[in-house]
């Protein structure tokens, strides 16, 4: 749980820390008494079997009393060795959830010597902050008796958790939590025994098949804190007798429990002061009984699925400091019950579907330091968010919330606000210069909002404190002086789509702690200046993709004297020269869309410092060429290739097939030729794989369909592949997307294709076509399809394609009528081929196609009726056919222009040929269906002869009754 938490129940973890170690820790300070021989030869072979790389054991050695030494701390009476304080001092985040180099430096890896049980008065254990290699937690650990607090966390611990641990029957705090889940346990019987315990921390560790979790957690009546978040548990129980009565803090967060309410025991705690249950599927209204909780100070329901209103209940929670709501479907007004939480520090609202107005009594609320409001689409000019009231502690601020109409929104900001979030809104206006008023501000997201205008030095002149400051995507100007030194000193700088330029910004020079910076889509017309590469000491990302920064860049990029990168895009820049080389800790590299040029082995094949990191190369869309190296197995981490649009030449070099990590594999449109070699069926990762648009030889290899089973994306087209379509293709049962057009494939269609089981099934937005991006989530696949007779290129909504494109060969026989059981085929080309017989009857099955291209084949008989149901269909060629009979009736065939039936002897809107029963007669029963012209010929004189006789017929119908009544008439008159 956050660290904010633990501050809630201070109390609770003093009383624990005067217990076993705060009296002896001042005692000891001024204490003269020698540590024993014994112990302090346990500690000196503790610390020979340590790794220690930043010396914080130096001391151990020089002194003979070990009392002295660093992190030891001795009984002030007897000498004995009590507490061993060796966790990590720093924070392994430091505030910007990215691993801090400095926090690796500092700890501690190899083993922990046994010597451990030779402290027989060992109290007090911390190895917290540590890196062991994923080695198991030491069984021996459950010998040291004399143990009340041990705390293993985040110490790269593996494996089984040591039932033996259940012996440490004086253990008041256990603490094994864990970042890697690389911790598991099969049961927890063993903790019933630890009856004194009182703080319980197990989150990350795996319990999933620990279900007697609760039984024993509940057989501990000291329980204090117990902190369960991300164990991968599924089942809670709904009732029960709780036996932890005193329960202070409880943390179920990120197990996604199969349960859609909150259990009723949880209300019997009514000790509570703190409780989490983010990230799970709990939904349904808030339960009434979350009222017996009054004495609160920190609620978590973060990404629920909660879908009722705020209940007016919950301001009754005076106690209340932190109240996270955000990422649920909560909704309705929201009420001028807020006032009453005075003492919250921490508002979380976003992502929701509240409505109405925040009423303005929020301003009263003066104790807030961070708050929550993005997603909530708020539009107002941001000037009116951040005027100072009159309060000397508060910004009293209005904003408009515009989810349903014009809705009238206060909020109370504090002038020591440190954080605050109205990311992904519509806050609109310009950014006023009151935003420097806020001079705690750390912490401040507008990205993605409708901000305009000009943003000068001014804005920034107060902000000393700000490490964080997210704004990218609004059309800001920042107009600043060349000689402008920020007051800030920031960690996180995200300006993307701000005018930045056209000079690349030197007031950058200034800033020595970057973790993260992004100025893409900037309008920078520049060279990068050399002092930029060595701006931070722990450079993590940097996006300056977008822009048109020309030059060459440094020889080796990575890493300086002082810093390293790890996610480096530079991308849709002018880049020009050779490719750099790297450091062996770049992680992603997208240097796309530039104008490199030369070789690309002089980045490939450099000489290796130590392994390579590298998960993503992108270099597509410059003007590389010679061939590709034979050196991929010094890149053995790689997921993603895109060498695409380039000059390279010669064959794929078998090292490729080393890459086992492999899942994106992307050369079209280059020069290569030869084979697809054989190596690369040991890329058995490989989900897309693009070779279009090369001169690639020989036949499609089977092995693709065996061992690239997990495929989902395979573009072979615009290449020279001949022989016939393996049936082994068939069994890849995720394929989506088949191009194998513009070959010299012959043979028949394999009928085994109905068993593409993914292209039958309905592809929706849940399924995207993803890879690991680095540190940084995930990266959507790119393609490049032929789509109604137009090169479009596919990205974000590449997942909801299924296409199939084998058009431009020579295929012969006829169209599989399995192929009708493609449910969720969207896109077939079958044209330019030897394809004979009917369209299948049942195409109309395909209910979600929306471009099929029949053209240039020798199909024949009527277009069947089925084909009527297509109503997603927004491109049809049927052209160059021996197609017979009436087009169908439907919205769609006849929108179509007549060039989608030219070739054929098709008759009916929107062709002008009137239809006949006599023209209907399928080809195969007609004895003169080979004399196409003729036949045409015949059509048109019937068709004069029918009106002849229509014109005939009609005169007499109509004129017939006339005459004869005008003569009768005259009969009579002269008879008379």
């Amino acid at each position: 749980m956050a660290g904010s938490m633990r501050v809630v129940v201070t109390s609770v973890f003093l009383a624990l820390l005067i217990e076993t170690s705060t009296f002896e820790y001042v005692c000891a300070a001024n204490r003269n008494v020698s540590c024993h021989e014994v112990e302090r030869q346990a500690l000196l072979k503790l610390k020979q079997d340590l790794i220690d790389p930043s010396g914080r054991l130096a001391s151990w050695g020089n002194n003979l009393n070990c009392c002295n030494w660093s992190g030891v701390i001795c009984d002030n009476l007897t000498g004995n060795v009590i507490q061993l304080r060796l966790r990590n001092p720093l924070d392994p985040y430091n505030g910007f959830y990215i691993p801090s180099e400095a926090y690796a430096k500092m700890w501690f890896s190899g083993k922990i010597n046994p010597s451990l049980l030779d402290l027989k008065h060992l109290r007090y254990l911390d190895l917290r902050g540590s890196n062991f290699g994923g080695i198991q937690i030491p069984e021996f650990l459950g010998s040291v008796h004399t143990l009340r607090y041990l705390n293993l966390s985040a110490a790269g611990f593996g494996g089984l958790v040591p039932p033996q641990l259940g012996n440490l029957t004086n253990l008041h705090v256990l603490d094994l939590h864990d970042f890697s889940s690389l911790v598991y346990a099969e049961n927890l019987q063993w903790l019933s025994h630890l009856v004194k315990l009182k703080i319980l921390d197990l989150s990350s560790v795996d319990l999933s098949k620990a279900s007697d979790w609760f039984q024993v957690t509940n057989t501990l009546p000291s329980l204090v804190e117990i902190h369960l978040s991300g164990c991968q548990l599924h089942r809670l129980p709904l009732q029960a007798d709780v036996n932890f009565s005193s329960l202070s803090i409880l943390d179920l967060s990120s197990n996604s429990f199969s349960n859609p309410l909150i259990p009723g025991w949880i209300f019997k705690l009514n000790s509570l002061v703190s409780l989490d249950l983010s990230h799970n599927n709990f939904q349904g209204q808030l339960p009434h009984g979350l009222r017996n909780l009054s004495s609160l100070r920190y609620l978590n329901l973060y990404w629920n699925n909660f879908n009722s209103s705020i209940p007016s209940w919950l301001y009754g929670f005076t106690s209340l400091e932190f109240l996270n709501l955000g990422s649920n479907y909560f909704h309705g007004s929201i009420s001028n019950g807020f006032q009453n939480l005075t003492s919250l520090t921490t508002l979380d609202l976003s992502d929701n579907e509240l409505t109405g107005a925040v009423p303005n009594s929020m301003g009263s609320l003066c104790s807030l330091k961070k708050i929550k409001l993005s997603g909530l689409h708020l539009s107002r000019d941001l000037s009116e968010i951040l005027q100072a009231s009159s309060s000397p502690g508060c910004l009293l601020n209005r904003l408009e919330n515009s989810i349903s109409g014009s809705i009238r929104v206060s909020l109370g900001l504090l002038a020591s606000l440190r954080t605050l979030d109205l990311s992904q809104n519509r806050v609109n206006g310009t950014l006023p210069e009151s935003i420097g008023t806020l001079w705690k501000m750390e912490k401040l997201w507008l990205s993605h909002n409708m901000l305009e205008g000009v943003v000068s030095e001014v804005h920034f002149a107060n902000l000393t404190r700000l490490r964080l400051f997210q704004a990218s995507g609004n059309p800001l100007v920042l107009e600043a002086s060349p000689e402008w030194v920020p007051p800030f000193q920031l960690g996180v700088m995200a300006l993307s789509s701000w005018h930045l330029g056209p000079k690349f910004p030197s007031w950058l020079r200034s800033q020595r702690d970057f973790v993260y910076l992004d100025i893409s889509v900037t309008g920078i017309i520049d060279t990068i200046p050399n002092w930029f590469w060595n701006l931070s000491t722990i450079y993590f990302s940097l996006n300056l993709s977008h822009n048109q920064i020309y030059g060459e860049l440094p020889h080796r990029i990575g890493t300086s004297p002082v810093a390293d990168l790890v996610y480096v895009d530079l991308s849709f820049n002018h880049f020009d020269g050779p490719l750099p080389c790297l450091s062996s800790k770049v992680n992603t590299l997208d240097l796309s869309n530039n104008l490199f040029s030369g070789p690309i082995s002089n980045l490939l094949c450099s000489k290796m410092e130590e392994p390579y990191r590298l998960e993503i190369l992108h270099l597509a869309d410059n003007h590389l060429s010679g061939e590709i190296p034979d050196c991929w197995m010094n890149w053995p981490n790689l997921v993603s290739v895109d060498l695409e649009n380039n000059s390279l030449s010669g064959v794929i070099p078998s090292s490729m097939g080393s890459l086992n990590l492999l899942q994106s594999l992307h050369l079209r449109k280059n020069n290569l030729s030869g084979v697809l070699p054989s190596s690369l069926q040991n890329c058995t990762r490989l989900l897309a794989i693009d070779l279009g648009e090369n001169h690639f030889v020989g036949n499609i290899p089977g092995w693709i369909g065996e061992k690239l089973s997990d495929s989902i994306i395979i573009s072979l087209g615009s290449n020279r592949f001949q022989g016939q379509i393996p049936d082994n293709l068939c069994s890849l049962s995720y394929l989506t997307i088949l191009d194998l057009a513009h070959n010299n494939l012959s043979g028949t269609i394999p009928k085994c294709f109905m068993n593409l089981s993914a292209m039958a099934a309905n592809q929706n937005s849940s399924n995207p076509i993803s890879y690991a991006f680095g540190h940084f989530g995930t990266s959507l696949e790119t393609l490049l399809l032929m789509i109604r007779g137009i090169l479009l290129e596919y990205s974000s909504t590449l997942q909801l394609v299924t296409s199939m494109d084998l058009s431009d060969n020579n295929l012969a026989g006829e169209i599989p009528a399995g192929m009708t059981d493609l449910l969720g085929l969207r896109f077939l080309n079958l044209s330019n081929n030897h394809l004979t017989g009917r369209i299948p009857k049942n195409i109309g099955n395909l209910r979600l196609l929306e471009s099929i291209d029949l053209s240039r084949n020798q199909l024949r008989g009527e277009i069947p009726p089925s084909m009527s149901a297509l109503t997603f269909l927004g491109y049809l060629n049927s052209s160059e056919n021996n197609l017979t009979g009436k087009i169908p009736s439907s919205t769609q065939l006849q929108s179509f222009d007549i060039s989608s039936y030219d070739g054929n002897h098709l008759c009916g809107p929107p062709l002008l040929e009137i239809y006949s029963t006599d023209a209907t007669t399928s080809g195969d029963h007609n004895n003169n269906e080979n004399n196409e012209g003729d036949g045409l010929e015949v059509d048109w004189l019937w068709f004069y002869a029918s009106m002849a006789f229509g014109f005939v017929v009609g005169f007499w119908v109509v004129m017939g009754p006339l005459l004869f009544n005008k003569l009768e008439y005259k009969i009579r008159n002269g008879h008379h």
